[in-house]
């Protein structure tokens, strides 16, 4: 039986009301914690993380900006999502940059086991860790449909959330 998988991508409290957080992050929360909790298929988060040596990191030195910084408050799940990754036992994935190819192997693997029937990604941000996520696992997985709510994702600005589902249109992506 094929299955379905939701990503819930970094909605970790620095991107929705911390250091990097904004009004479109927090505007999304009620779609994202809706779609996660009704979702009929496995859920999968991902965590933005970093460390002490962050402003000596290349992202650092471009977004000087300490953020998710493993074991602190802002790494954290909103509370509303922790929630729910608690009660389904969800998978959790800790990345170190935008995309996660650990991620994306173990799709991969999984899908040699089981058909993965589709794959839908949500999250922050859209221009950024949303579109570095979905292109990887559209590169591992070229024949599985990958999906992004455009309502349940919020960019850096509005423009660069639309430029990034553009993106992603082009590469075979389907932005609902």
């Amino acid at each position: 039986m094929a299955e379905k998988i939701l990503i819930v991508v970094d909605m970790q409290k620095d991107f929705v009301n911390g250091s990097l957080g904004s009004k479109d992050a927090e505007a999304i929360v009620p779609a994202v914690v809706k779609k996660a909790k009704e979702f009929d298929g496995d859920l999968i988060f991902t965590k933005d993380t970093h460390f002490e040596n962050y402003m000596d990191t290349q992202e650092g030195h471009f977004l000087p900006v300490p953020h998710c910084m493993k074991g602190t408050d802002g790494w954290n799940l909103i509370p509303e999502l922790e929630k729910i990754f608690v009660e389904r036992d969800a998978a959790l994935y800790e990345k170190i940059t935008f995309g996660c190819p650990e991620l994306a192997e173990a799709l991969l693997e999984r899908n040699k086991k089981t058909p993965i029937e589709s794959i839908e990604l949500v999250g922050l941000c859209t221009d950024i860790c949303v579109v570095s996520n979905a292109l990887l696992i559209k590169a591992f997985l070229p024949e599985t449909p990958v999906f992004v709510d455009s309502a349940c994702a919020a960019g850096v600005t509005r423009e660069r959330h639309e430029a990034a589902l553009e993106t992603m249109r082009s590469c075979q992506i389907v932005v609902k």
